[in-house]
């Protein structure tokens, strides 16, 4: 016991330092040599791994903008703002999954648990953006009575606009989509802010709304005794949490089902992400109450999901096919080693690192002949580029997917497999993700050796089994049906209604 608690003090000790070595290092300035050896370095990195690097943008172009980079370094700069110069370069290769990691300031246990104990400033409102402007669309604790539809034109002086053109170049899209920015920005808008600024224990916005300007000072108050009961019993897992994948910080599940109507002829699934998280229970218990239920149509809501788990929407689709499908082409990686760079140890306590050393082995092997050779290329074997059958209770009825540009990734993938084989109708806007697939799967987290910068490299090709419309833009909709800010502050779901109103007509026709 005793020798226990020596080594929990030496790893909570390594923690700590840790911690401090990494925020004095964040606030420290680069030479520009050393930022420009960072730049070769990330470069070089992509080049070995990346197998679809020149998809969006050639390999001129890139190297032009690369070279123009280092040329407008000549003073030392902190690694954030580094980051702020480099980030949009890799933003113009056009590759969504690809990014670096914002270097933040880390918190101790202490201050983390601190922070823990007060209510979050920013993310207690939703919000909009259009072009340059930044909305308020739901007050969820009605702070101060700010009303939706409420624009927020400064922040401690600072005019949004600036921000948002700031932080539009740090985005990237899948080739050129035109819907996936304004969707994934009003997400991570505060994310770049709070970066910049820090976790401050106030701010001081100015608004309008209906032409009148206000000012507001919002402020990080302590949660009381009740809020933090209430985070307990939100953190409680019951067995219809588990399937329906909760998520205790939104206090939402992942995955809903229901009737839309009292005959239950309509079935409607909303999936926010494909975390594959008891997914096998949840479409196991769905699909037979809407077999038993005998729905005529299926409405399957993956609007703003970001995408997640092959595993999940093979699963998924293996309830809408009517005869056995492969989901995904062989996924490319650019040489036999490739997998054996996906830092195995990455994040690992001391702790952690001695377990990990014991089963490395067994991965090391795993991954050592997970690749095969074919026409010339390096493949990963992927159990969703094999055939697979359709389920016992798949649906066969008429199939409506809702779609939008916060349809990314995975949401991407299995939209455009479901259009390819004309098994259902889209509707809503053009994906966040692209129609011909994407390169993730799994990552190498570079660090670039000076400004200690995370480069996560996504490793494999993933391409839908369709054929290709090569056209770089995300999956286009059957019917397009765009949701403005007023319909989402009137609870008005334009796109959903006319997927109804579809089913009401083709029912009535059904009837004469």
């Amino acid at each position: 016991m005793k020798n226990y608690s020596i080594i929990l003090l030496y790893v909570a000790l390594s923690s700590c330092a840790s911690i401090r070595k990494h925020n004095e290092q964040r606030a420290t300035d680069v030479a520009p040599k050393k930022l420009k050896e960072d730049i070769d370095y990330a470069y070089s990195k992509l080049q070995e791994m990346h197998p679809q690097l020149y998809w969006y943008i050639s390999k001129p172009e890139l190297d032009y903008k690369i070279d123009s980079l280092k040329q407008t370094i000549s003073e030392p700069l902190t690694p954030l703002q580094f980051y702020f110069k480099l980030q949009p370069v890799i933003a113009d290769i056009r590759e969504g999954h690809l990014a670096l990691r914002i270097p933040r300031k880390k918190f101790t246990k202490k201050e983390a648990k601190a922070l823990e104990h007060k209510k979050a400033m920013f993310v207690r409102f939703e919000y909009y953006i259009e072009e340059n402007r930044l909305y308020i669309i739901e007050n969820k604790d009605s702070i101060q009575n700010i009303k939706p539809g409420t624009e927020i034109v400064a922040i401690n002086n600072v005019p949004v606009s600036e921000y948002i053109k700031k932080y539009r170049k740090l985005i990237s899209s899948d080739g050129y989509n035109t819907t996936f920015q304004s969707y994934f920005l009003k997400d991570v808008f505060f994310n770049f802010y709070t970066a910049e600024n820090g976790f401050t224990d106030n701010a001081t916005i100015e608004t309008i709304y209906n032409n009148e300007k206000h000012t507001y000072t919002l402020t990080r108050e302590a949660k009381s005794k009740n809020d933090l009961e209430k985070d307990k019993e939100l953190e409680k897992r019951t067995p219809e949490k588990k399937v329906n994948d909760y998520v205790a910080f939104s206090n939402s599940y992942n995955r809903n089902f229901k009737f839309l109507d009292k005959d239950s002829t309509t079935a409607y699934v909303k999936v926010k992400s494909f975390s594959k998280d008891y997914s096998d229970e949840f479409y196991k218990d769905t699909f037979a109450k809407i077999k038993e239920a005998k729905s005529s149509y299926l409405i399957i809501d993956i609007r703003n999901n970001y995408g997640g788990s092959l595993y999940e929407i093979n699963k998924l689709y293996s309830y809408l096919a009517s005869e056995p499908f492969v989901l995904i082409k062989p996924s490319q990686v650019t040489s036999r080693i490739t997998p054996l760079k996906t830092n195995y140890f990455r994040t690992s306590s001391p702790l952690e690192y001695a377990l990990k050393s014991f089963t490395y082995p067994t991965y090391f092997f795993a991954q050592a002949f997970s690749t095969y050779k074919k026409d010339g290329k390096i493949f990963y074997k992927m159990k969703a580029d094999k055939p697979t059958s359709p389920n016992k209770n798949a649906f066969h009825g008429k199939v409506f997917v809702l779609i939008n540009g916060g349809s990314f990734s995975a949401s991407s993938i299995i939209t455009a497999k479901l259009k390819n084989d004309k098994r259902a109708i889209l509707v809503g806007e053009e994906t966040g993700g692209a129609n011909d697939g994407t390169v993730a799967g799994f990552y190498s987290y570079q660090k670039l050796p000076n400004s200690r910068i995370k480069l996560p490299i996504g490793l494999l090709l993933v391409q839908p089994n369709i054929s290709f419309l090569n056209d770089k833009r995300g999956v286009l909709p059957d019917v397009t049906v765009t949701q403005t800010m007023q319909d989402i502050i009137d609870k008005k779901d334009p796109q959903l209604e006319w997927v109804q109103k579809e089913i009401v007509r083709e029912k009535e026709n059904t009837v004469k």
